[in-house]
């Protein structure tokens, strides 16, 4: 991969194509259809695997329908469970994070469940040699650990996590290795700070993947990165990160020096910034000296939460840096799009964007997503074709 400036991509057939009609965004019953074909049925980043430091150690998650709890087994190991008892159906933990030491309880029952999910206790269960304790446990589902976080399928056939996931970052990047470049699964969390967005999560995955407001709303980043006040998003070429400005020493808030290069960024990567969108969502985002991940947990058709990880070396922690002026940045960046996300929303169900609105050429890449949906939930996305990220020029 070479390190160029992006330039133009060859004319597209249109100048002009359609996204989705505005029913996308605000149809409770599309909305159950996507937590049923879309969240339910694809690999999900539920917890970062950090969170679960001890056994015991449990998070509660929305994954469409579904909450999911995910612990951390005395062996260690990672484990994910539809977060029910299996006696009444009541919900086994109702935090949304917290520790036990040996077992789950059900809080209306005392059905008790080992950390592997087994059924290890009920009242009276002694005095009924005919239950099955090992058909009667917590109903699992799939689990991976990748780049430090749980990722859950709730799909009884999981599709295959190398192609749907490793296998779009690789596609961004241009290379199954570049991502393996930053080290991310060694990271420490720096900070987290968690987001109420009052949008569609399809808002907010299109704002991500296109930088064409870039240069109306987010003055602090274009300054760190002019190219972007062009409108090209770093996601429309295959392998390209955003250059920073000759004047810029690192990526915070105000241009000033960050902290030093992870080990393994190459020196072609120094100095750049690289946006993936993973569907349906994740944002992973790649500076030479942190890393930012965005998860998204649609709760409704019209509200979105965002946890954002920000993930710095180990040892820039423990020598008690400062990492405000990075997290700043783009806490602010965060601020500006989910503003302009929730300024959309409510127009969505207005008769002007019924038929939905237009995509110019720089966000056409928008259109692959669109079908990509389309596809799952079964439904004519209503969008024109798009073609593909344009590889990065000399690549």
């Amino acid at each position: 991969m070479t390190a160029t400036d992006p330039s133009p991509a060859p004319a597209p057939a249109s100048d002009l194509i359609a996204t989705l009609p505005g029913h996308f965004y605000t149809d409770p019953a599309l909305f159950a259809r996507e937590q049923e074909r879309v969240f339910e049925a694809v690999w999900f980043c539920a917890v970062r695997s950090g969170d679960l430091a001890r056994p015991g150690a449990f998070r509660t998650v929305q994954v469409g329908r579904e909450s999911v709890l995910v612990s951390r087994t005395r062996s260690g190991e990672v484990r994910a469970f539809l977060n029910v008892c299996r006696h009444r159906g009541a919900q086994l933990c109702v935090q949304e994070a917290g520790e036990v030491r040996r077992s789950f309880q059900c809080p209306y029952h005392a059905w008790t469940y080992d950390l592997d999910g087994r059924l290890i206790a009920a009242p009276n269960l002694a005095g009924m040699p005919g239950v099955d304790r090992a058909a009667h446990g917590l109903i699992g589902v799939h689990v991976r650990e990748w780049l430090g976080y749980v990722w859950v399928c709730l799909a009884d056939d999981p599709p295959s996590f190398a192609e749907t996931v490793e296998g779009v970052v690789a596609e961004r990047l241009g290379s199954a290795e570049a991502i393996g470049n930053y080290g991310v699964g060694g990271l420490d969390l720096g900070r987290r700070i968690t987001y109420d967005v009052r949008a569609n999560w399809k808002l907010i995955i299109e704002n991500f993947m296109e930088c064409y407001h870039c240069g109306t709303i987010h003055p602090e980043l274009t300054e760190v990165l002019p190219e972007f006040a062009d409108g090209y998003a770093a996601q429309y070429y295959v392998g390209h990160g955003a250059e920073f400005g000759a004047e810029v020493e690192g990526f915070t808030v105000d241009g000033g020096a960050g902290f030093g290069r992870l080990d393994g960024v190459r020196d072609d990567q120094d100095r750049r910034y690289y946006a993936i969108t993973i569907a349906p969502q994740v944002f992973v985002n790649l500076v030479p000296d942190h890393v930012i991940v965005h998860r998204m947990f649609p709760l409704a058709a019209d509200r979105t939460r965002v946890e954002c990880d920000w993930l710095y070396a180990p040892d820039t922690l423990a020598g008690g840096a400062d990492v405000s002026r990075s997290v700043e940045l783009f806490d602010r960046v965060n601020r500006q799009d989910f503003d302009a996300c929730e300024r959309c929303q409510p127009t969505m169900a207005s008769r002007a964007y019924r038929a939905g609105g237009v995509l110019v050429p720089m966000e056409h890449h928008i259109a692959a997503f669109h079908d990509w949906l389309a596809e799952r939930i079964g439904a004519p996305a209503g969008g024109g074709a798009a073609p593909a990220a344009t590889a990065e020029p000399g690549v």
